[in-house]
């Protein structure tokens, strides 16, 4: 049965790269959206977006400057049509180094980030200074530092040692290792909704396993099973470890995600979360990612059309409050011209 909103249906544009549509645009959510009023219209990129429409809210994950041109002209035009979401605060996200900087000035009791510093000279004494200098110690991760969907913005590193600094090239951020049990949990926003999973994550590190690494100096996240356990036995045993990782909290999950969301200013996004082994009450933001997969989640479905339900009566009320002021306005000028 449809909720179109004031017997209306919802229609929203997409502007996505191929890969994103054919990653976000799954059939289950077009067609649990259909049927709940909301439809989707492929935004033509080779025409001015201006002439395209009416949309009621546009989703997007394109970044170059002609589409920024684009959605400004648009925006314009169409003042009541929701644009998810604005480009100017989607760029904090495009950094890995403005990422993360906010996490603490939310003042979340047992939240944080791990240390990490920016290096930009491509000499491996440059790189162990930075590290001295911001407390840094091996193991650390090494990730690029834009991080804008781009394949390469995904090749990141754990370097065990000194020696395997010379096989990076930076700009680079560094990034404290923290053993976490082997288990991440990802946490999904759309809004208002909010979803966490836990998934398999890099093992622990530890000093053992350190000393005898001297033949690994720098190991590709591609090649990190080469820490995982190599028995069947162990194996079994990693699995029903991860299985049997307590969630964190709801309440503080829904916190995080809300103040995140504030702070950000943006609607569509998700954070990786890991709980600090040497704290089991604290956890670390260590990733956020803008529109990320959502299909990635369970019933990511519902929760994605329950949001867009919720954007739906936010432009019927935007709407009706740019009517009331144009009929306050005639009202005005009637009166105004009664008087003379």
């Amino acid at each position: 049965m449809s909720e179109s909103v004031a017997g209306k249906r919802f229609r929203i544009g997409y502007a996505l790269s191929p890969q994103k549509i054919s990653t976000f645009m799954k059939y289950s959510l077009i067609i649990h959206a259909r049927d709940r009023g909301v439809d989707f219209i492929q935004i033509d990129l080779t025409k001015p977006l201006i002439e395209q429409g009416p949309f009621d809210c546009v989703i997007h994950k394109l970044y170059d400057a002609e589409w920024k041109k684009q959605l400004e002209e648009f925006s314009l035009k169409s003042p009541t049509t929701f644009i998810i979401d604005p480009l100017n605060d989607i760029d904090k996200l495009q950094n890995r180094v403005t990422m993360l900087e906010f996490v603490n000035e939310l003042k979340i009791q047992n939240l944080g980030t791990p240390l990490q510093v920016f290096v930009s000279d491509e000499s491996s004494e440059a790189l162990q200074d930075a590290m001295t200098r911001q407390g840094l110690k091996f193991p650390v991760i090494a990730k690029p530092l834009i991080a804008d969907g781009a394949a390469n913005s995904h090749q990141m590193s754990v370097v065990l040692n000194q020696n395997g600094l010379t096989k990076l090239d930076p700009p680079i951020v560094l990034q404290e290792f923290v053993n976490h049990g082997g288990v991440i949990f990802k946490v999904y926003v759309a809004g208002d909704h909010v979803k966490c999973v836990k998934r398999k994550s890099l093992p622990d590190i530890n000093e053992e396993k350190l000393n005898t690494s001297s033949s690994e100096n720098l190991i590709s996240f591609s090649r990190i099973s080469n820490f995982a356990p190599q028995n069947q036995s162990d194996r079994e045993s990693y699995a029903e470890m991860v299985e049997a990782m307590e969630m964190p909290p709801l309440s503080f999950v829904n916190e995080v995600a809300s103040r995140m969301r504030d702070a950000l200013k943006l609607r569509l996004f998700n954070f990786d979360m890991l709980r600090d082994s040497r704290i089991g009450t604290r956890y670390l933001v260590v990733d956020i990612n803008y529109f990320p997969g959502y299909a990635k989640a369970p019933e990511f479905e519902t929760m994605l059309t329950d949001f867009f339900i919720d954007i739906a009566h936010k432009k019927r009320s935007r709407e009706s409050g740019n009517s009331d002021q144009m009929e306050n306005k005639m009202m005005e000028a009637d009166s105004n011209g009664n008087d003379l």
